[in-house]
């Protein structure tokens, strides 16, 4: 097994856990949820929150190196089930159908006031 890389690691006194851990082209990004850039949860509907988490998704795969396309699993954590059309409309213009992930979808009770939760696993050749 090569190097393993730790991204978006905590601050001290923080929960010990990293924002993605990358291991032999293998990229295992954690739980991305709707907190915008100041840490605070985005205000709004599924439409807004998805689209919140899905950006922090995207910036976590583009810190790392990777990007949707290298995408090959994704998990998504619905509040509610009624959610799911509109959920997936904005998850279609992240993901497409030539680079499209397998993924499951299902329905959380949140430990936090918001409505969706996405990590993934990506993966890519190592250098």
């Amino acid at each position: 097994m090569g190097e393993i890389q730790r991204f978006g690691l905590p601050k001290q006194g923080g929960v010990p856990a990293s924002q993605a851990v990358m291991a032999d082209g293998w990229l295992f990004v954690a739980g991305q949820v709707p907190k915008n850039a100041e840490g605070e949860f985005v205000v709004g509907g599924i439409a807004e929150q998805a689209k919140q988490a899905l950006d922090n998704l995207m910036k976590t795969l583009k810190e790392a190196g990777y990007g949707p396309e290298n995408v090959i699993k994704v998990n998504v954590w619905l509040d509610d089930p009624r959610d799911f059309a509109i959920f997936n409309r904005v998850y279609s213009r992240y993901f497409t159908l030539e680079h499209a992930p397998a993924r499951v979808t299902v329905q959380a009770h949140m430990m936090n006031d918001f409505k969706v939760e996405i990590d993934c696993v990506a993966w890519k050749a190592p250098r």
